[in-house]
């Protein structure tokens, strides 16, 4: 087996496979290395929502790069069922965020205006507007932010869909394996040693999610990443009861899917790494999911499952260099958005590895390695 590469990426996650697939696209020579098997953790666990502006409430380096990879993915969509025949199920209905009180109906309607800067799509919607979208939802809702080009797709057919379009460009794909050092050359990386042998390279990039703090500590680089581990559940029902999808300023939202499945979650629970799914959590999203949405009592019950999302200090991801170790860098730290902030993870990194001039420098300076403020915000 030939085990020597340009680059390898540690993490068969949404943005270990998208970085996989930009490279192996500009000619590298790329294996991507997965200690359990493709889209296992969070990847597979996230609702796949591309709420660029219905999370991301002020401007910067952030909201930007939000706004940038979401505007990628009705062209992304295409290209991968071009390459792989896998359809990522890109839905683009939009997204009504809703304000359950004339309270949070204020500081909504101030959302508004700030977020029609960036898209005058935008709107804000009363009661009876929203109900007339979309009747199913609670007649006690005080109205609403439609935002529609906040859209969602199937978060581990996206990450299958990289995975087999790097494939289709020459890279190599190896789960079940797991590297378990880093090999150096005077301040350079040259490898990785994994349980399975060696694997010899000129860069390595460190795209593990919340377990890229702990590989990385040996490096002597502490990156602050926090597990936060979340619960969600799924019912189905024959026909759409609800066609955007609902996200409440109480941290509930509902997905309708392609199939008539509505995923609902997702409680957050810090410094959690276990996959339990507990009775409190799922009750919690019920009684809010049923107080939004009543009808949710009486579909389907589906499934349950946890996610383990990687949040850092300054809510920021880091992408960058290792500030001494030439060749070795991270991709990690994306909490809520990793789903959304795949296709121009993969799209800046592949651009710094190959020290691309279309690289956006002054951009990417925001999510170094080392940064100053570490509090968790």
């Amino acid at each position: 087996m030939d085990n020597l590469f340009d680059v390898a990426i540690i993490g068969g996650g949404i943005n270990g496979t998208s970085i996989a697939y930009q490279l192996a696209k500009m000619g590298k020579k790329v294996v991507l290395l997965e200690k359990n098997h493709i889209a296992c953790e969070a990847s597979s666990a996230a609702a796949g929502m591309l709420a660029a502006q219905a999370e991301l409430e002020q401007d910067g380096p952030l909201f930007q790069l939000a706004l940038q990879s979401q505007s990628m993915f009705p062209t992304l969509s295409v290209e991968l069922i071009e390459l792989t025949g896998i359809d990522i199920e890109y839905v683009n209905k939009g997204m009504l965020k809703i304000a359950e009180s004339e309270e949070l109906a204020l500081e909504v309607k101030k959302q508004v205006t700030f977020q029609q800067k960036w898209d005058p799509m935008i709107t804000w919607l009363d009661s009876k507007e929203i109900c007339e979208m979309e009747p199913a939802l609670s007649g006690n809702v005080a109205g609403g932010m439609f935002l529609p080009n906040d859209g969602h797709v199937q978060p581990a057919k996206l990450t299958e869909a990289f995975a087999k379009a790097a494939e289709s460009f020459g890279a190599e794909i190896r789960e079940q394996i797991e590297v378990v050092s880093f090999i150096f050359e005077k301040g350079h990386v040259k490898g990785v040693q994994t349980n399975k042998g060696v694997i010899h390279c000129e860069q390595v990039v460190v795209a593990t999610g919340a377990w890229a703090a702990k590989l990385m500590r040996e490096t002597g680089l502490d990156l602050y990443i926090n597990p936060v581990k979340g619960e969600c559940f799924s019912v189905k029902t024959e026909a759409p009861i609800i066609n955007t999808t609902i996200f409440s300023d109480k941290r509930c939202y509902l997905v309708p899917k392609r199939n008539g499945e509505i995923y609902i979650g997702a409680t957050m629970v810090e410094n959690r790494i276990d996959n339990k799914v507990t009775p409190e959590g799922i009750r919690t999203l019920i009684e809010r999911a049923t107080q939004l949405v009543p009808q949710i009592k009486e579909a389907a019950w589906e499934r349950v499952w946890t996610g383990i999302r990687p949040q850092t200090g300054d809510g920021f991801p880091y992408i960058g260099e290792h500030p001494s170790l030439r060749g070795l860098y991270v991709a990690a730290g994306h909490f809520r958005n990793g789903i959304l902030l795949s296709p121009i993870t993969g799209k800046l990194v592949a651009e710094l590895l190959t020290r691309s001039s279309l690289l956006d420098q002054k951009l990417l300076s925001a999510f170094r390695l080392v940064r100053h403020k570490q509090t968790v915000g």
